[in-house]
């Protein structure tokens, strides 16, 4: 039961990040009738893909399933939201010194997008998690 529910709730958590956005985006749609998509939401919302990520790990290595690609996914999150932070502190993007623009924003948004699928990944796992975990007969 406990493997479980740190599957349920650790598959919630890493899918927010990923479903905010768009469900925010959708809501001003309606409301005001123009489209504004916060890009940088699932990045600011790394604390629940970390805390997710954490409860995915500990279930897959409880239930002995999906604990590679977890491992992998929540790793590659940690490490591309670090680089693009890092990149954008040395570039001087971060303070604003140098214009959100050229090659060093290629690189941010690259490793940013990096991130974001890392984050897809995680949750793709969760949710193979899930149907290892439900699937199984008692």
């Amino acid at each position: 039961m406990l493997t479980k529910t740190l599957a349920v709730v650790g598959t919630a958590l890493v899918w927010c990040p990923i479903v905010a956005p768009l469900l925010l985006s959708g809501a001003r749609l309606i409301q005001a009738r123009r489209f504004v998509f916060d890009y940088l939401m699932p990045a600011e919302l790394f604390p629940a893909v970390l805390v997710g990520g954490g409860l995915l790990l500990w279930a897959a290595l409880r239930a002995r399933s999906r604990r590679e690609v977890i491992g992998w996914a929540l790793g590659g999150a940690v490490a591309f939201l670090a680089a693009c932070m890092g990149l954008a502190a040395v570039s001087g993007m971060a303070s604003g010194a140098i214009e959100a623009s050229g090659p060093w924003f290629v690189l941010v948004v690259s490793a940013l997008i990096a991130y974001c699928l890392a984050v897809v990944v995680l949750g793709v796992g969760g949710v193979l998690l899930l149907r290892d975990l439900f699937g199984r007969r008692a």
